[in-house]
């Protein structure tokens, strides 16, 4: 019997910190003092800097490049060009989704702000002084910025480097500039049921094109150290043993010669998933100097040339029976990629998840098709905080749900209700082939609009539109519904991987003898609290205090492989990862505890933090003991230490859901909106710090407000992109941010270990139809059926003037 002073389990589970507990981020300690390490905080000695010169036009030849001046720029060491880099085969780069990509611009720039040459300097200064010495002549070619118009018969070749191949990476081409056609669902079957439907709501939604615009830009700093042939590579990246892995196959260096390494990250939202130019340039640079080489993009690179978001022209049409239950659907996509296809999408899914578009709803039948089209637009096509396009999904399927209750004539939130998936239909296998692992979808609405009051807020939005007809008041109000359904933790090998690379992820544990620990995880935070959380899911699986727990991510050289942060799988699949090492370690603590109790593995039973003798409490070993122990204990059959690692390879996805209302004032007159209640009630399954749900749940719904409300790459009929800078592209401040009201229910993920589904995009996912739909809610009674995001004031003005309202 061990000898201390008796406390209570309830004070133990106190001190754990496990899951559900509300346990500050230990992050933030740095970070409120400025002791954040960060790309463009790191120095080496001898370090050089690069930056590029980047094409003013969306589609041009390039007939010569001239550095004889930039070369006699003080400072100015060297500038890389397409043809420097021919010889070493590092002109053209593969793209996560199959294509290529030019490094530096091959013949041709098909962007704005295309990359056309890399100069390389002592300091900053130097290099942009060199970038402008350079001279490019261009030869300007007809721009398409239009997808639809981009696959016209007498459209341009864009992609001349795959002129007269009809079949790419995912199949067969129809078009010079078509990238690929990807279907799910039963085509003949679907409109067979559209024919002979009752009702048939049919609509065309845009999600238009917007970008990440993380606080820091993308980065890196490349060292090679020509003695050792060891290359080390800092950067912001989302995925840096992916990113290790691309980099080997570039350059010729073998991967263990090569250490990747995310320091702190501002913010990813899916736009450090991918591999940029200025990566590739940086080893270049440094292989051919000798010396480090620092890239840091500034915002107006960012905004024009890294992976975008979005961009999806999404034709729906839906049938229903009088009575409002849905009997069908039908989607297609064209999809815009600009001028590479570079989408980190897994590689049987070209369009990402989109085939989550049936959403929440139990619809028998349903087709999907998706074209792929190249423009004269920026590559990418980024999961901006959502799963592979289940953002494009979700609002397609909430605006299509809105269309068909006007159809019907039908109130929204009970039409919604008598399409549910019901709870004993779980799992529920979808017309578009997901599996969806749990729900209680019914319970969830009830609760939300039972929150808001929704038959008040019917009343009032009633009473106002008459008031509004009497010239009493120049504001509409609208209420916008959605229920979504997210699919997150991509994913299961079977079915999920990126350039070959299976989507699993890892953890690897180590107890130290005097009972704290390390693990060590694949993934990489860029503000999700994973040093917080992963310690905490941990301090529930093998009883030592989360606060003895240090979590370790963005070191390929300590990290076991890993796939990485996006798409919400850090917690469903290393949070798994992470739990099943866990059970590993208590399993081999479990042998040591019962060799020091003089017991039978079966005689005992876990209580919190220790292994506990049945029907003899008293009779216990505490986990930080069974530490000890394993190091100075010679135990029969047992290896000393007490380790272990796992790679988690998950079953199925998850699928949380949530039930979001806006409630949005409008003035007529200004176009201005004001946001009078949000309430967002979100099932992520099991809840491991509540307040951490909170804070990703705020943040992603500010983020789901800039993008319903005004945030947007636009571009003018030359390919000038027209949002370049934060005075043109909205990034919400505390001024414009409404105070959100958040929930829950909890239904746990019946294959993840601990339960939990994951939360990080869901706020996006559901917070953008929420707030579209209040736009649209709001002037329903004049008879508005379909406007294009974003809703900003002076495209609410003029959907009030289209509509007669000013008169």
């Amino acid at each position: 019997m061990t000898d201390q002073t008796p406390i209570s389990r309830e004070d133990r589970v106190e001190k754990l910190k496990g899951v559900g507990s509300q346990r500050k981020r230990v992050e933030d300690a740095r970070f409120t003092q400025g002791k954040g390490n960060y790309v463009d905080d790191i120095k080496l000695p001898g370090m050089l800097f690069g930056d590029f010169v980047r094409s003013p036009y969306a589609h041009a030849r390039i007939k010569a490049i001239h550095t004889e001046e930039a070369l006699k720029v003080p400072g100015v060491l060297a500038v890389l060009t397409a043809a420097d880099l021919a010889p070493l085969g590092l002109h053209w780069m593969p793209t996560l989704a199959g294509d290529k990509q030019m490094v530096l611009a091959d013949g041709k720039v098909l962007y704005q702000g295309q990359e056309v040459a890399f100069v390389v300097a002592t300091d900053r200064y130097a290099a942009a002084d060199g970038i402008e010495a350079v001279e490019v002549d261009y030869e300007e070619l007809p721009v398409v910025v239009d997808p639809f118009k981009a696959l016209a018969p007498d459209a341009p070749v864009l992609r001349e480097d795959l002129e007269g191949k009809m079949t790419g990476a995912h199949g067969p081409r129809k078009h010079h500039n078509h990238i690929f056609t990807w279907e799910q669902g039963d085509k003949d079957a679907t409109e067979a049921v559209l024919a002979g439907a009752d009702v048939v709501a049919e609509e065309m939604v845009y999600y238009h094109r917007t970008h990440p615009c993380p606080l820091e830009p993308c980065g890196c700093v490349a060292s090679m150290d020509k003695v050792n042939g060891k290359l080390t590579l800092y950067g912001t990246f989302q995925a840096p043993h992916a990113i290790r892995t691309v980099v080997s196959l570039i350059s010729g260096i073998e991967e263990h010669n090569i250490r990747v390494i995310s320091p702190d990250i501002g913010g990813g939202f899916g736009n450090k998933v991918g591999a940029y130019p200025g990566y590739v340039c940086s080893v270049v640079a440094s292989i051919v100097t000798g010396k480090p080489v620092k890239w840091v993009e500034d915002r107006m690179d960012n905004l024009m040339t890294t992976a975008f978001a979005r961009d999806y022209w999404m034709k729906g049409k839906i049938a229903a029976t009088k009575e409002g239950k849905i009997t069908g659907l039908w989607c297609h996509v064209t999809a815009d990629h600009g001028g590479f296809d570079a989408c980190a999408d897994p590689t049987k899914f070209p369009a990402g998840f989109f085939n989550i578009c049936t959403g929440s709803y139990d619809i028998p039948t349903a087709y999907l098709a998706v074209d792929g089209v190249y423009t004269n637009k920026a590559p990418g096509g980024v999961a901006y905080r959502c799963s592979f396009r289940v953002t494009e999904a979700a609002y397609f399927i909430e605006r299509m749900i809105e269309i068909l209750a006007i159809e019907l004539d039908m109130d929204a939130a009970e039409l919604r209700r008598i399409n549910f998936i019901r709870a004993d239909q779980f799992p529920y296998h979808s017309a578009l082939g997901w599996e969806y692992d749990s729900g209680d979808y019914h319970t969830a609405w009830d609760k939300a609009l039972k929150a808001v009051d929704y038959e008040g807020l019917r009343r009032e939005q009633a009473e106002r539109v008459e008031a509004f007809k009497r010239g009493e008041t120049r504001k509409l109000l609208g209420i916008g519904l959605t229920h979504f359904t997210e699919i997150v933790g991509a994913g299961p090998v079977k079915n999920c991987d990126i350039l070959g690379l299976g989507m699993f992820d890892s953890c690897e544990i180590r107890i130290h003898p005097t009972g704290s620990a390390i693990a060590r995880l694949g993934t990489i935070s860029q503000g999700q609290g994973h040093a917080t959380t992963f310690a905490q899911i941990l301090a529930t699986e093998i009883g030592l205090p989360a606060d003895s727990i240090t979590v370790e991510e963005g070191d390929t050289d300590t990290a076991p492989y890993g796939l990485g942060t996006y798409g919400s799988r850090s917690t469903p699949v290393a949070g798994a990862a992470t739990a099943m090492a866990g059970r590993k370690i208590r399993a081999k603590a479990q042998m040591i505890a019962a060799y020091l109790l003089e017991v039978h593995d079966d005689d005992l039973e876990w209580d919190v933090d220790r292994f506990v003798v049945k029907g003899a409490p008293e009779r216990f070993k505490t986990m930080k003991e069974i530490a000890f122990a394993s190091y100075n204990q010679a135990i029969p059959g047992l290896e000393p230490g007490l380790e272990a690692v796992s790679y988690y390879d998950p079953p199925n996805m998850t699928y949380p859901f949530g039930a979001y209302i806006c409630v949005m004032e409008i003035d007529v007159d200004t176009g201005v909106h004001e946001i009078r209640q949000f309430y967002a009630l979100d099932d992520c399954g099991t809840r491991i710090n509540p307040m951490i749900i909170e804070g990703q749940v705020h943040g992603g719904l500010t983020e789901a407000l800039a993008i319903a409300m005004g945030q947007e790459i636009a571009y003018d009929e030359l390919g000038n992109v027209k949002t370049g800078t934060l005075m043109d592209f909205f990034v919400p401040t505390a001024w414009e941010t409404p105070h959100y009201t958040t929930d829950h229910t909890t239904t746990p993920s019946p294959h993840h270990p601990i339960g939990a589904k994951g939360v990080g995009e869901s706020p996006n996912v559901g917070g953008v139809p929420a707030f579209s739909n209040a736009v649209h809610d709001a002037f329903r009674a004049f008879g508005l059926r379909q406007s294009h995001m974003p809703h900003d004031h002076w495209r609410i003005w003029k959907i009030a003037n289209g509509l007669g309202l000013h008169g």
